[in-house]
């Protein structure tokens, strides 16, 4: 599966853990917000002024090096 930036952010830390590692190198501190349960990550990054497609471009990059 690849990760969009249309899906939750709670929904991807759950289904890949191993996506924290992303999410703090960024600076986005989602998995302890309320608000990663409703917003996506193309919301999120947004939010914190990051580029939402290259945050989902190293999201996924971190998927396809766990393979």
């Amino acid at each position: 599966m690849e990760i969009t930036g249309w899906m939750k952010i709670e929904e991807v830390i759950r289904l890949y853990p191993e996506t924290i590692r992303v999410f703090d190198r960024y600076g986005v501190a989602c998995v302890d917000c309320c608000a990663a349960e409703v917003d996506t990550i193309e919301r999120g990054a947004k939010v914190h002024g990051i580029d939402p497609d290259g945050f989902v471009r190293d999201l996924n990059a971190c998927l396809a090096a766990r393979n």
